[in-house]
């Protein structure tokens, strides 16, 4: 694992999206490609469906 994450993404992201298992998806390859959860999950509900927001974080190396 390098210093820096893959395909120029940020160190940090905050994914956010609809409560369903494309969001579960995205946290997973987020996972994969060796970022670190960051936090809780948070969850809101915007009068039509669940929202959540999960933080991932690539972890330093020294």
């Amino acid at each position: 694992m390098t210093d820096v994450p893959p395909d120029d993404l940020p160190r940090y992201r905050l994914l956010t999206g609809k409560d369903d298992a494309a969001f579960c998806r995205r946290v997973s390859e987020a996972l994969s490609l060796g970022y670190q959860l960051y936090g809780s999950p948070a969850a809101t509900f915007n009068g039509e469906h669940v929202v959540v927001a999960q933080a991932v974080l690539w972890p330093e190396y020294k």
